[in-house]
């Protein structure tokens, strides 16, 4: 949702605030290796896809698909970055990134980050649904607004309608 909020800021078309969720959320695709094994997942998540190489390469094929190349681009960088600052302050205080990989194996941890189930993620996450709630009764749009219109319409109408706001 962090994504989608951020590009909801900026002048970007719906295909763009597509790509700004997936720009927000891209890094953890090296969690998949939870697949595999779980011994995978834990060498390599916050590895493979949590450094500055990963992001500019993620960036920059998105970029491509985008209207607004440079505006785009710079905002997939930083939601892209934004992520690996809040893996640091929320994914636990053992969990670090290697920001550098694969060219340093230097890795970036914060001893005093809170773990993934605590109240502080939970308070991040209902004040994004609630500004994504704000969005779809401003703007008459969902994060659903490219992959399925007709549910982001209803969803719009709903949202209006429970609060009362006019067509």
């Amino acid at each position: 949702m962090s994504g989608w909020c951020a590009a909801d800021l900026l002048d970007l078309t719906p295909r763009e605030r597509l790509f700004a969720m997936i720009a927000a959320a891209v890094a953890d695709l090296d969690g998949l290796g939870v697949v595999v094994s779980v011994d995978y997942y834990v060498a390599y998540h916050h590895l493979l896809g949590h450094n500055f190489l990963f992001g500019i390469i993620a960036s920059g094929i998105l970029t491509i698909f985008s209207t607004h190349r440079l505006k785009a681009f710079c905002l997939y960088l930083a939601l892209f970055h934004l992520h690996l600052v809040l893996d640091l302050l929320g994914s636990g205080p053992e969990w670090g990134i290697h920001y550098l990989w694969p060219f340093s194996s230097a890795e970036i941890q914060n001893p005093r980050g809170w773990e993934l189930f605590s109240w502080q993620n939970f308070c991040a996450a209902a004040l994004l649904l609630a500004w994504t709630f704000v969005i779809a009764i401003r703007h008459k749009r969902t994060p659903l607004e490219v992959i399925a219109p007709s549910l982001d319409q209803k969803l719009v109408h709903i949202l209006r309608r429970r609060f009362e706001i006019a067509k």
